[in-house]
């Protein structure tokens, strides 16, 4: 019976069939002229005798005897391949260098860019055929993918990363609001470096952190900084005010920006964070601007942000970043001579200082990697969500933006939804902005008699520049910190940043700067927000535990 049963194996090894070959990967568009770095990749395990990759009109097959193991990859071109990813395929099919075996084509396989299909046959019989439109959504340098059974369950884009899920237990949080004390946390963890920051922030203008970067570059801290290379209006003068800066400290500032050599691996290079020493991570909805982290007293935008202590966290963080600042779309940002200054701004009254807890549960919300972890957190919600954003735009005009969509779906089982959007000019004066989608989310809430509301923040109330935060807090017990806007663009195409923590004093302190917005920002006086005086007294509690959490921090780390 042992004989029979090798025998049977070995017959289905020369078949190809023991591991299920079939296209799991490829790309008909990608962003070099003439599409010669195209490919396709198939998987399994086998012989590939008799396997015949087709368009319907040309073709090709493997060399005979060649062999599979995992992933196999065809490109049209090997060196432009290797150029788009950095490496070269298993094969090509126009022969270009030795260094890549050829297949053995019949007529011409090119994936058309628009409207395409392709054919796995083994033999006479058809494995797997896959359509564009229909299967995938065409799109120019979108890789398409199986996983799971499904095509595409994010969009993914050349050079983008893969970074899966992944949570860190007994973290250490000192959570802190903007424009209240976001500085202050900042200051003092770039103080507290002995060996290297890696910084990754979108818009970087402001004088004084700057300056804090350059003094640890002085005291020989190793300081790399990735910007985004061009943000809506362009990289403005005092952020190359601050590039040159910091090069002539010997801070490289390195920006993410489509290139001869590469195409920019995202839209916009978004994420907001720090990492310090391999072991901190400092993370939030703020740029690097004085009004995102103000000095102590002055007026700013309301975000949010947190310092977050472990090396595994830290280390998920560094990778990130490594891999963001790699590849052609990355090049040095050229700064200017001109003189750094702070623009003057209003006087403040600080409400909130920083919040220490220990042993929190942390996970990192990646984009576009992982965003649907947000929808999981609001899908998750039994009590309550309360949402603070900058704004938030419909997918169309018929379909509802997928989060607000899973926040609205969570009142209709009765989770209490409050939803608060920023009211400054440019997130109000249009058509079909913040003060519309108010509208809306308060009609479908009396139409259908959900415990749902939405308002505008009152700015002139609580003294803020805008709310640029980004925001969820679910249950009184989880907290979305991020750089994520509600849009179609941010979570899918963006790169971001942002955490769940779980814990319930950072949540009490997250929801008591809710309460403050959410009530400042009610000019019936009828806030009928549940629980306001229990969050403001466990927030507070946790804000006089916080000096002495930031003097012990300090001290383990001199």
């Amino acid at each position: 019976m042992r004989r029979i049963a090798a025998v049977i194996l070995f017959l289905c090894l020369l078949a190809g069939t023991a591991g299920g070959i079939q296209i799991v990967e490829f790309c008909p568009d990608p962003y070099l002229s003439g599409d010669p770095d195209e490919y396709l990749v198939i998987e399994g395990t086998g012989i590939l005798d008799g396997y015949v990759l087709s368009d319907g009109e040309g073709g090709y097959r493997f060399p005979p005897g060649t062999r599979i193991d995992g992933r196999l990859v065809v490109a049209k071109s090997g060196p432009a391949f290797e150029q788009s990813h950095g490496y070269l395929p298993d094969f090509e099919i126009q022969e270009r260098t030795p260094a890549v075996p050829d297949v053995i084509p019949n007529g011409n396989l090119q994936m058309a860019n628009r409207a395409d299909e392709l054919f796995l046959y083994h033999k006479t019989t058809l494995v797997q055929q896959i359509a564009w439109p229909g299967d995938v959504c065409a799109r120019e340098g979108q890789i398409h993918y199986f996983k799971d059974g499904v095509w595409d369950p994010r969009p993914l884009f050349i050079g983008q990363s893969c970074f899966a899920p992944e949570t860190f237990e007994g973290v250490a949080v000192t959570a802190f609001a903007a424009p209240d004390c976001s500085y202050e946390v900042f200051s003092a963890a770039v103080a507290e470096a002995e060996r290297e920051i890696l910084v990754n922030v979108y818009e970087f203008t402001d004088e004084k952190m700057a300056k804090d970067l350059i003094s640890a570059r002085e005291r020989g801290i190793a300081v790399t900084v990735l910007l985004e290379g061009g943000p809506v209006g362009g990289v403005s003068a005092e952020g190359r005010a601050v590039a040159g800066a910091l090069n002539r400290s010997g801070i490289p500032v390195l920006s993410m920006t489509t290139t001869d050599a590469a195409h920019a691996k995202y839209r916009y290079d978004h994420a907001k964070y720090l990492i310090i020493d391999g072991s901190t991570v400092l993370l939030g909805s703020e740029n690097f601007k004085p009004g995102g982290y103000p000095a102590a007293g002055l007026q700013g935008n309301r975000g949010w942000g947190v310092l977050l202590e472990d090396t595994g966290l830290a280390a998920y963080f560094r990778e990130v970043f490594l891999f963001d600042a790699g590849g052609g779309d990355i090049v040095p940002l050229e700064g200017t001579a001109a003189e750094l200054y702070t623009p003057w701004a209003p006087d403040y009254t600080v409400e909130f200082t920083p919040c220490r807890a220990e042993g929190a549960r942390v996970t990192p919300v990646v984009s576009p990697d992982t965003s649907v972890l947000i929808l999981e957190l609001i899908e998750g919600a039994k009590e309550s969500i309360a949402i603070e954003q900058a704004y938030i735009t419909n997918e169309t005009a018929c379909d509802f933006n997928p989060y607000l969509a899973a926040a609205i779906n969570a009142s209709r089982r009765d989770v209490s939804v409050r939803v608060l959007l920023d009211s400054v000019w440019f997130n109000t004066e249009g058509d079909a902005d913040n003060d519309e989608m108010v509208e809306v989310i308060n009609r479908l809430a009396a139409a259908e008699g959900l415990p749902l509301e939405a308002r505008l923040a009152d700015l002139e109330a609580n003294n803020l520049n805008k709310v640029h935060n980004k925001g969820v807090i679910v249950d009184d017990r989880a907290v979305l910190v991020s750089s994520i806007n509600w849009n179609a663009n941010s979570p899918a195409f963006n790169r971001e940043a942002g955490v769940i923590i779980e814990h319930p004093d950072i949540a009490a302190y997250y929801a008591a700067v809710f309460e403050d917005d959410w009530n400042a920002s009610n000019k019936s006086e009828a806030s009928g927000a549940p629980g306001t005086d229990r969050l403001k007294i466990a927030a507070a509690a946790c804000i006089l535990a916080a000096l002495t959490g930031l003097y012990l921090y300090r001290r383990k780390r001199t």
